[in-house]
């Protein structure tokens, strides 16, 4: 039997009723006793890493996480995260450029409903997870529920109660699990050898515009932070409106990195497509999201920034495809 690490972070997975809400209780272990079969698909330690609601997860955690991963590779065979469903998507990004090319399978798991009460969606996720991660055709990082298996740099939360609550952004779902079967549909290439790293520039914002909002805002993050990712409107661009233009200008002068993205969920960017974006890329050197989720955006400048300062490699890093995602970028 293949020999899995399950890590534990909190989320609604493991959390019970308290008297201001649901909150994380449960450990890692107590998880595995409630779900007995689990034992019939592999052999599973765990590791109780964190016991948090997943809105308190940070970069840091992310980083613990790949640490905790990396110390143990050789170990193990596969690796399963439980893990709050809130910021699932930005973990299982932040976790896509701290390993690089695993062999070995990572697997993000969580719950809609705690394992603790009835209805629950957490023993079929974790089933699901377990399974994934102990296949001998399984590698790099994903995350499982509810049946779909969608990279880690695509995926996204689309429903705040469904069972279904997470979906692949401009990439197809890579399997399926029905009735304790995997279904493939494509195999996730792998460009090199396994890679960890152990930091991220943390000290990177994201800025979601909306009608009417003040230069000020945006003056202040590009102030505060390394690099910003802007979530524009539809292809992208900067409103006419207040001094957007001289502030973004202002700041990649004085060295910080820009990112636009797009607030629609598919289809991605195209910023040269209209007056309003193209003359701010042309001008200040804007680097563009394409096809990217704004979580893989952010995790990714996250990385990059910790790795150079010199403007032409961030460029160069931040358009290199990693882990699927980017399909089209500066290089066409």
């Amino acid at each position: 039997m293949k020999k899995i690490l399950m890590i534990g972070t909190g989320g609604t997975i493991a959390s019970l009723p308290s008297e201001n809400g649901l909150v994380p209780q449960m450990s890692t272990k107590e998880l595995l006793e409630k779900v007995p079969s689990l034992k019939e698909i592999a052999e599973i330690e765990a590791i109780q890493l964190l016991n948090i609601d997943s809105t308190n997860i940070t970069p840091v955690h992310w980083i613990l996480m790949a640490e905790t991963i990396r110390t143990n590779y050789d170990a193990y065979d596969g690796f399963v995260i439980t893990h709050g469903t809130d910021t699932m998507a930005y973990t299982a990004a932040g976790l896509s450029y701290l390993i690089q090319n695993s062999r070995k399978p990572i697997v993000i798991t969580g719950a809609q409903i705690p394992l603790a009460e009835e209805n629950s969606d957490a023993a079929r996720n974790l089933r699901d997870a377990v399974l994934y991660a102990a296949d001998e055709n399984s590698r790099g990082i994903q995350v499982v529920f509810s049946g779909s298996v969608i990279l880690s740099t695509r995926v996204r939360k689309n429903y705040t109660k469904r069972f279904d609550a997470f979906y692949s952004v401009n990439f197809p779902e890579i399997a399926r699990i029905t009735n304790g079967h995997i279904l493939r549909y494509m195999e996730p290439s792998l460009d090199g050898e396994t890679r960890f790293y152990h930091d991220l520039n943390t000290n990177v914002g994201l800025l979601k515009l909306v009608p009417g909002l003040k230069s000020d805002v945006l003056r202040f993050l590009l102030e505060t932070y390394d690099g910003i990712v802007i979530e524009s409107f539809g292809s992208g661009g900067i409103p006419a409106y207040y001094d957007y233009f001289n502030e973004i200008v202002t700041a990649t002068e004085k060295g910080k990195t820009v990112v636009m993205t797009t607030q629609v969920p598919n289809e991605g960017s195209d910023i040269s497509l209209y007056e309003v974006g193209n003359r701010i890329k042309k001008t200040a050197g804007l680097l563009e999201s394409y096809d990217m989720t704004s979580e893989a955006c952010l995790a990714k400048l996250m990385w990059v920034l910790s790795v150079t300062k010199d403007s032409a490699e961030i460029k160069r890093l931040f358009y290199t495809p990693v882990a699927h995602d980017l399909l089209r970028s500066e290089a066409e």
